[in-house]
């Protein structure tokens, strides 16, 4: 948790922590400031036992102050003022301006931890030059992001709170998918079609979708997966959008929206079927929920992180399929881990996989998403859902909502 910080900066003598780049889309930026913010080109600099500051340029001094933290003008760090000291070199002047920008917060000299979301190659070079300008600053970029994903591994009530309300956003687009979907019917030729008789592509169900999280005020930055038949059974094919969707054919839902502006994620999965699902896929998808339960149950206050994964292929290995665990490397059966700590990244810690000897703590916000993959057989199952683990010690899933095969299409 952000309260957290502190102590984690002072047990590995960390000096500062600075966030650079952007105010939104930027998860260590706005982890400090606790909400994404218009702020093109920033600095956040955390202190032990103090708040964070923001350095910001004038024209976003209103959006800098909404979230009362202290701020700092960055008007005289503008680089033209440091040209004339570095001879009109452009590098060697950024130097001399980031040496002021430390100075100014306290920071010349000690362990200072740096990250952000910026363009690698020039940053990299210009921290290799700072620090080489000044013996007595030691500047970290790996440790930086190691304390603020400890911290952040464990989220404050405001930050359930607003994985609340993503949860419940994202299960009403989830909602009004399947009610728009229930709506089509099967033709002769075995795809499903609209009212005036016109096949429906995945693409336009991706339309709707797109639609549905914008006027929730979410987006997707990383795509929506909408996957049926051999592309189910590749994870992370995103489906054709192309395809008409067919009757009878499994369907992989995974949507992961964030907060509008580079906020918090969600993350959920749904398997369906339209009209009917053959034996097969009603058997295979009866498995995966059986094991989404069994690892559910190991999802605890306490526990290792790789007590859910461990449950969930001691179903799957029991009903003949292929794991991780019996087949390293398969890429058919349960193919990938089972889940991963959900925040302002999609993919943060703790991971639940095999070996994470990592205890879940209360406050931890996770993924249980086991899956089987079969795409010579057309098929591909995955049911998932975002849990925390409470105070109790046991998992809640933020956002309930019905594990159905089938959906039923008109008459």
């Amino acid at each position: 948790m952000r309260q957290d910080l502190d102590a984690l900066l002072r047990q590995h003598h960390v000096d500062g922590l600075i966030a650079v780049g952007p105010g939104g889309h930027n998860p260590a930026v706005v982890y400090l400031t606790g909400r994404p913010l218009h702020l093109t080109d920033a600095w956040v600099v955390k202190k032990p036992g103090q708040p964070p500051v923001i350095y910001h340029w004038p024209m976003e001094r209103d959006e800098a102050a909404k979230v009362g933290l202290p701020t700092r003008d960055l008007t005289p760090f503008g680089l033209r003022n440091f040209l004339e000291a570095a001879q009109g070199d452009v590098q060697q002047a950024q130097v001399l301006r980031t040496l002021a920008l430390l100075d100014d917060a306290g920071l010349g000299q000690g362990r200072v931890a740096v990250t952000g979301r910026v363009e690698f190659g020039p940053h990299f070079d210009l921290w290799q030059r700072v620090q080489q300008a000044r013996p007595g600053l030691q500047v970290e970029g790996r440790l930086a992001q190691q304390l603020l994903q400890a911290a952040r591994a464990t989220k404050d009530q405001a930050e359930l709170q607003r994985l609340h309300s993503m949860a419940a956003r994202t299960v009403e687009v989830v909602g009004r998918v399947a009610e728009r979907l229930r709506g089509l019917r099967a033709a002769s030729n075995g795809l499903a079609v609209d009212p005036r008789g016109e096949p429906v592509t995945i693409g336009q169900v991706k339309a709707w979708i797109r639609r549905w999280v914008a006027e929730l005020d979410m987006e997707l930055p990383l795509a929506v997966i909408f996957a049926q038949g051999y592309d189910a059974g590749v994870p992370h094919s995103v489906g054709d959008d192309a395809a008409p969707l067919r009757v009878g054919v499994p369907i992989v839902f995974d949507i992961f929206p964030q907060e509008a502006g580079g906020g918090y994620f969600y993350d959920f999965t749904r398997t369906w079927s339209l009209g009917y699902a053959p034996d097969e896929v009603q058997a295979l998808h009866a498995q995966v929920v059986e094991a989404y339960h069994a690892a559910l149950a190991q999802v605890r206050a306490d526990a290792p992180a790789a007590a859910p994964y461990e449950a969930a292929c001691q179903v799957l290995e029991g009903y003949g399929h292929p794991t991780q665990r019996t087949h390293p490397g398969t890429q058919q059966g349960f193919v990938h881990s089972l889940g991963h700590g959900l925040g302002l990244d999609i993919h943060e810690a703790p991971r639940l996989a095999a070996g994470q000897t990592q205890p879940l703590q209360p406050g931890m916000v996770v993924t249980v998403e086991p899956g089987l993959y079969y795409p010579e057989r057309q098929i591909g199952i995955r049911v998932e859902d975002t849990v925390v683990v409470e105070a109790t010690g046991s998992a809640r899933v933020l956002a309930e909502f019905p594990h159905d095969l089938v959906l039923p299409l008109r008459a």
